[in-house]
């Protein structure tokens, strides 16, 4: 392919003490050597009980895959040097957001007097997805075309059915507690890319934001970098998982390319329709049903997946994600990281000690070398 569709990926961990598995506000602890081995890859966040890492601009999926794991596995031992624990999950099960810590900067002190509670709240962690795309205009017209996908690509995601040791019911609690702050959800479509900078001009002219980096949709034009940002997603805890996913991002990035340069339209939804689907994954994740807008009837989930599979597969061996891609099917079969913390809260009689315990195991299923100490394992207290 003539477009190259670049990949980075951002993870936000929460950082959880193995005795007592609460989120614990210590951030500051592992930063210091954390920015020496990982430069800007790793930084801290609002809250002291997450830490950020990201990729660097990866070629492919094998890429991302490889710095992805780089990073779990270094921020898992700089953690476990500090007898702590990172957690690759979107809500801590029974942690209250009161008890963490804001992180002291400027920005985000700003941010709170903005949002007051909504701020301090949220204490929910997020993965984002970059796929670049060089022209804006093909940016828009593509992030127009892929709103409609991104409820079915959240089922797969889901990883928060708890929230302050209560079961909520939802298996995406983030999505509702991230809907609280303004210019966050589905975004509606535009005409051009022009169409979009006067929007985002006239929010700054109007003193409603200050830069582009506070429109928080599920999937949005970079402010700085020339990608397609997908921010819908909640944080899976494998990393077969996300890999699985970005390649899905991607694929469907470059279908929608290829159909653009063969002047092939997709129909567009309003987003008000597109947000029906977005609850309904939120609610069901993979149980459920989404709307097929085109054929205005209810279809399972897990079939919108695999037909989504089929519609990206011409593009797959370009891309080179055909084995990563394969693991949809494994998620489909066996269920996302919200179904599993479900499955473990029943079967050990609701206790969120396991639920937490299982989520540290899984963060790190493949990302410790042979022969290197569990970083499950809790230390004497």
């Amino acid at each position: 392919m003539a477009q190259e569709f670049t990949l980075g990926i951002e993870e936000e961990f929460q950082i959880v003490d193995p005795n007592t598995r609460e989120l614990r506000s210590r951030v500051a602890e592992i930063l210091d050597e954390g920015m020496m081995l990982l430069g800007e890859q790793l930084k801290p966040e609002m809250h002291q009980s997450m830490v950020e890492v990201g990729t660097g601009v990866c070629r492919n999926i094998q890429e991302a895959r490889a710095d992805v794991v780089r990073l779990r596995r270094t921020v898992a031992m700089l953690a476990h040097k500090k007898n702590l624990r990172i957690v690759a999950a979107s809500t801590h099960p029974f942690s209250h957001w009161k008890d963490q810590e804001i992180t002291p900067n400027e920005r985000y002190f700003q941010l709170i007097e903005e949002m007051q509670q909504l701020a301090r709240a949220l204490s929910i962690y997020g993965l984002h997805v970059h796929v670049g795309i060089e022209n804006r205009d093909d940016a828009i017209h593509i992030m127009n075309a892929a709103r409609y996908f991104l409820p079915h690509i959240l089922t797969l995601s889901t990883s928060s059915p708890f929230w302050i040791g209560r079961n909520t019911g939802l298996k995406s609690y983030r999505s509702e507690v991230f809907k609280q702050f303004p210019r966050t959800g589905i975004p509606d479509y535009f005409g051009s890319a022009s169409e979009f900078d006067n929007y985002v001009k006239l929010l700054i002219k109007t003193g409603c934001i200050d830069n582009g980096k506070k429109i928080w949709w599920d999937l949005r034009p970079h402010p700085i970098f020339p990608t397609l940002e997908f921010r819908i997603c909640d944080l899976p805890s494998k990393v077969d998982e996300v890999i699985a996913i970005a390649a899905l991002f991607q694929a469907v990035v470059a279908k929608l390319y290829k159909l653009l340069r063969q002047n092939m339209g997709f129909r567009l939804y309003r987003r008000m329709l597109i947000e029906e689907n977005k609850w309904r994954a939120v609610r069901y994740g993979l149980d459920g049903k989404l709307l097929d807008l085109g054929k205005q009837a209810e279809v399972p989930v897990r079939s919108l997946i695999l037909e989504l599979l089929e519609f990206v597969d011409d593009v797959v061996d370009d891309l080179g994600s055909r084995s990563e891609l394969e693991y949809i099917h494994t998620i489909l079969k066996e269920g996302t990281s919200a179904d599993r913390q479900l499955r473990v809260f029943e079967e050990t009689n609701g206790d969120l000690h396991a639920v937490v315990d299982n989520l540290i195991e899984e963060t790190l299923q493949g990302v410790l070398e042979p022969g290197v100490v569990s970083a499950a394992s809790p230390q004497p207290a």
